[in-house]
């Protein structure tokens, strides 16, 4: 049976493979279950400003949710699911953001794949984040398998690491006052390859109730954001 109805970009040259089939008749013999497949999952760190963002320093906050279900049940977690079949990654970023806290309408910047074997216990799941900026007063409310839905105070500080200039270790502290939750995570960034194809790998070295490998996703986010930010700056400086 064919995944899809329409088959028209698909059929290349047309000529017939090895096995002397066209695309219906290979399709129709093609076995989905032959090998294992992993799961796919979208995770969205919606990072907000209460006044326009136009430098790195001015408070931020995240949006977390707390997990009612295993695996991490009761840790915070940014929000985020399994992606449907017929659905695109974008597309299933927004309807889990939507389902898990009432946010919609945000642009998403797809930033990194993160696909480690051992990061669920359930299965094998890969998931792709996603950034989103808020500004202003967004109300949020818990929905779907997220018992609480909670926008967290962020900050970020890198660590002295001597005479190591391909790596970093930043500190995340997330924490809501008006509940009093805080919550921490301790990532090293490690920087190889070549200079026009850089290479970032991020550890988790300590979790205090943030999910799995969730403080390596807000760190990456927060990094990517802090650098867009200042090139910007750099930017504007250079051309006025």
């Amino acid at each position: 049976m064919k995944f899809l109805d329409d088959l028209t970009k698909f059929y290349g040259t047309g000529e017939k493979n090895r096995a002397g089939q066209d695309l219906e008749e290979f399709l129709a013999g093609y076995n989905a279950k032959k090998y294992d497949s992993p799961s796919n999952t979208t995770d969205i760190i919606v990072v907000r400003c209460r006044e326009t963002l136009t430098y790195w320093g001015q408070p931020l906050e995240v949006l977390m949710v707390k997990r009612s279900n295993h695996p991490s049940i009761g840790c915070w977690a940014t929000p985020g699911g399994f992606v449907e079949m017929r659905e695109d990654l974008e597309a299933g970023a927004a309807r889990e953001l939507e389902e898990e806290t009432g946010v919609r309408g945000l642009p998403l910047q797809q930033l990194k794949t993160w696909g480690n074997y051992d990061r669920d216990p359930r299965w094998r799941v890969i998931t792709t984040s996603f950034l989103a900026l808020a500004e202003g007063d967004i109300p949020v409310k818990a929905g779907d398998d997220a018992a609480d839905a909670v926008w967290f105070g962020a900050e970020l500080e890198r660590e002295d690491c001597g005479t190591e200039d391909n790596q970093e270790i930043w500190r995340l502290l997330l924490k809501n006052e008006r509940k009093d939750i805080r919550i921490s995570a301790r990532v090293k960034v490690c920087r190889s390859g070549h200079p026009l194809l850089p290479q970032e790998k991020y550890e988790l070295l300590e979790s205090d109730g943030i999910a799995v490998d969730h403080g390596c996703l807000v760190v990456q986010a927060l990094l990517y954001l802090k650098e867009r930010i200042e090139n910007l700056s750099y930017r504007s400086a250079s051309s006025s």
